[in-house]
């Protein structure tokens, strides 16, 4: 009786234990019902009418941004085929749920195809090899005005040399400073040719691939005389054109010397014409460090300035005229005259990405006012955001494209989202008493260089490996200036040429200049200015992108999600770990991490341009001429050596004597030499850099991973592979090493 009663007792106990389970399920579905259903209505909003358009650029560029991470060249017809299936699909879906997911797959699709297409279109030779004695007759399609030397681009027509040079389209020469020939001259001479230059490290920027957009298939220098010759036939309209704007661009310049001069002179004309290579490195440098660097760049506030001026002085002066005002629509005429006058500043600063976007977005919202529409809006952007991708796909890994969108759609976003809320206030509250002291105004321009600052961080420190502390104050100092008499007073310069009364604009101007110049000084010498920022992947920046995207592009609080993802961008981004050594794709330096954290350099080169680039993306402050560069690092005729953190140590072989004792002690051996092939230290020989470029490695275990600028596998237009030398074993080839990944031990003993 007493064990019937046990078990019943036992068998009572299950009961109420699952019902304590299920009593549990029941309040948390009870819980996550109301927030599933509060995610649900989030959602409906972000995807109601008018929602998706500001997506389908985002959609684009991201196509695009898979079509360079590409490891070969896509098929044309794949691509187009692809776009071509997805468009359709989404069109017969426009009545479906599921089509607002397919228009993206299919805006993605149709970026990868544009960007496929316009690399077809553009298809040229790219030199492979130097060529140290070439002739090359052609026509000067571009020239630029440098701090030391100028610079020209030519058309060739024809080349030469002592061995078979490929027929290239266009080469980029420098020339002694004030030598450049005048642009639409048919001229030849002798130059000595480089391929253009590949990144100087893994995840570097790479300047050969703007080049290659650029249809420039080599860069060199320009040896002994430039000859000018008569222009046989075939310029073409193109070069009559840039002809005429470079005479343009000269003209202004010459009437601004006549006032100015110095880096004055330099930052005006840049201001006017586009042409920055003129200003001094210190001052450069001190424009960047405060944050006011983008004032150097003709992008959207030049613009902007530019259009405002035009279109209240042309309002104005309409309105003067009772008759007009009544009668005609007068702000429509005066955003037509704004709009003429955007043009003509597009094509007189030279038409670069930044300014592309500053017109098109400018464009827009002067057609949005001609048509009576709402000019500022997610949609403007987004359609100045697809003009310029579709006409210029290669500017999404530009980061002028990538910091003046960012910072473009932070400020429409503060228009629309948080200015209207933030300057909401009663008639008599102090915010409104405030703005009559022009509190508002500084308000605006506080905020707005805020959210544009903070936008353009992350592509700052992934490009330029720095940013900007002080940067809301360098821009509230300076850009009231900039606005109220820099600009204007060029404007009206420029107008004023004409009939000879332009000086006294051009002294207004320098006027303005020379404060912009003194509050970049004064911001860049304020202890610590210089926020440096060690090179980070792609990964954290893609992240941080997606944040500011969802940041600006939501209005629900899902947006508060892109805080969140920028916040994780950073944290992953400060915590990469930094390689431990560098190699340059020529092989003759190398930089070690030692015991003290630093890198130390082995070189038999001079190439300082190299060494500032590494020091920079190590976030390290020397200079490249400083001592502590070479501490710990023994040298001798035949080579170098030096420790790293771990103690195994790594030789520079300059002479093949050298080899035979620095396989024995050696963990590494860079040589551009062929190491014996008993070898027992890792060997990155010539062979090796030759098809893989500069190179990274970094700790793993007992071995090494290493990451090439080129790994083996890959092969695209701007970098094209470079096969093996024949009759080398495979291990001396070098067989790809994943990133991150522990090579196998006969990657370490090549003769295993």
């Amino acid at each position: 009786m007493a064990e019937q009663d046990e078990g019943r007792a036992k068998a009572g106990t299950w009961p109420a234990w699952r019902g304590a389970v299920s009593g549990s399920r029941i309040e948390a579905a009870e819980l996550a019902a109301p927030v599933m259903a509060m995610l649900r209505n989030w959602l409906r909003a972000e995807a109601g009418d008018g929602r998706l358009l500001p997506w389908v650029p985002v959609a684009f560029g991201a196509g695009i941004a898979v079509y360079f991470s590409a490891d070969r060249e896509p098929m044309l017809w794949a691509a187009l085929a692809a776009a071509g299936l997805t468009c359709a699909a989404a069109f017969l879906l426009r009545r479906r749920a599921a089509f607002a997911a397919m228009l993206m797959v299919a805006a993605a699709a149709a970026g990868f195809a544009v960007a496929t297409v316009r690399t077809a279109r553009v298809a040229h030779v790219v030199l492979a090899h130097p060529v140290y004695a070439s002739s090359v007759k052609g026509f000067v399609e571009a020239r630029e005005v440098r701090e030391r030397t100028d610079r020209f681009v030519l058309r060739v027509s024809a080349i030469s040399g002592r061995r078979a040079i490929p027929k290239l389209e266009r080469v980029r020469l420098s020339v002694r400073k004030g030598t450049a020939p005048a642009v639409g001259s048919f001229v030849e001479l002798k130059a000595r040719l480089l391929p253009p230059l590949a990144p100087l490290r893994p995840g570097a920027y790479d300047f050969g691939r703007d080049l290659y957009f650029q249809g420039i298939g080599a860069s060199g220098f320009v040896m002994g005389k430039i000859r000018t010759q008569a222009a046989p036939p075939g310029g073409g309209w193109r070069l009559h054109y840039a002809a005429a704007m470079q005479a343009m661009r000269d003209g202004i310049d010459a009437r601004i010397r006549t006032a100015l001069d110095g880096d004055n002179r330099a930052i005006a004309t840049a201001l006017l014409t586009g042409r920055r290579d003129a200003i001094s490195r210190p001052v450069n440098d001190a424009m960047f460090i405060s944050g006011l660097g983008h004032v150097l760049s003709i992008s959207g506030y030049h613009m902007a300035v530019v259009a405002g001026v035009v279109f209240f002085a042309v309002r104005a002066l309409l309105a003067l005229v009772p008759g007009l005002t009544v009668t005609f629509p007068i702000k429509k005429w005066s955003a037509a005259a704004a709009l003429a006058a955007a043009t003509f500043y597009l094509l007189l600063s030279g038409a670069e990405v930044a300014t592309q976007r500053s017109y098109f977005m400018t464009a827009v919202v002067l057609i949005a006012v001609m048509v009576d529409r709402r000019a500022v809006t997610f949609r403007t952007l987004a359609i100045a955001a697809m003009i310029v991708l579709a006409v210029a796909p290669e500017a999404l890994v530009h980061p002028s494209f990538q910091m003046s969108f960012a910072a473009t759609l932070g400020l429409v976003a503060l228009v629309q989202i948080g200015m209207p809320q933030f300057f909401a206030a009663p008639e008599n509250s102090r915010a409104a008493r405030a703005a009559l002291w022009g509190g508002r105004e500084i308000m605006t321009l506080a905020f707005a260089s805020l959210v544009a600052g903070l936008a353009t961080t992350p592509y700052a420190a992934f490009h330029f490996h720095r940013v900007t502390p002080y940067g809301v104050l360098a821009n509230l100092a300076a850009m009231p200036v900039v606005s109220g008499i820099v600009m204007p007073a060029g404007l009206m310069g420029l107008a004023a040429m004409p009939f000879g009364l332009d000086r006294m604009f051009w002294e207004a101007m320098g006027i303005g200049v020379d404060w912009m110049v003194v509050v970049s000084v004064w911001i860049a010498d304020l202890p610590g200015a210089i926020g440096r920022m060690a090179a980070f992947g792609t990964g954290p920046l893609l992240l941080a992108t997606t944040g500011i995207v969802l940041l600006g592009l939501l209005r629900t609080p899902l947006r508060w999600s892109g805080a969140g993802a920028m916040v994780v961008a950073t944290l992953w981004a400060v915590s990469i770990p930094p390689p431990d050594l560098l190699v340059a794709g020529d092989g003759h330096t190398v930089a070690v991490r030692g015991r003290d954290g630093r890198l130390h350099l082995m070189r038999s080169g001079r190439d300082a341009f190299l060494v500032r680039e590494w020091l920079a993306a190590d976030a390290d402050s020397r200079g490249t001429g400083d001592a502590s560069l070479a501490t710990g690092v023994s040298c001798d005729p035949e080579g170098c050596v030096t420790a790293m953190a771990d103690g195994r140590l790594v030789a520079l072989a300059i002479d093949v004597a050298a080899l035979a004792d620095d396989c024995v002690r050696a963990a590494i051996v860079v040589t551009t030499h062929q190491a014996p092939l008993d070898c027992d230290a890792l060997v990155l020989d010539h062979e090796r850099l030759r098809r893989q470029g500069a190179l990274t490695v970094r700790r793993k275990g007992e071995g090494f991973a290493i990451e090439a600028i080129r790994p083996d596998g890959v092969d695209r237009p701007w970098a094209p592979a470079i096969a093996a030398a024949p009759g080398l074993p495979a291990s001396r080839s070098g067989r790809a090493i994943a990133v991150d990944a522990t090579p196998a031990e006969s990657d370490r003993r090549p003769d295993d």
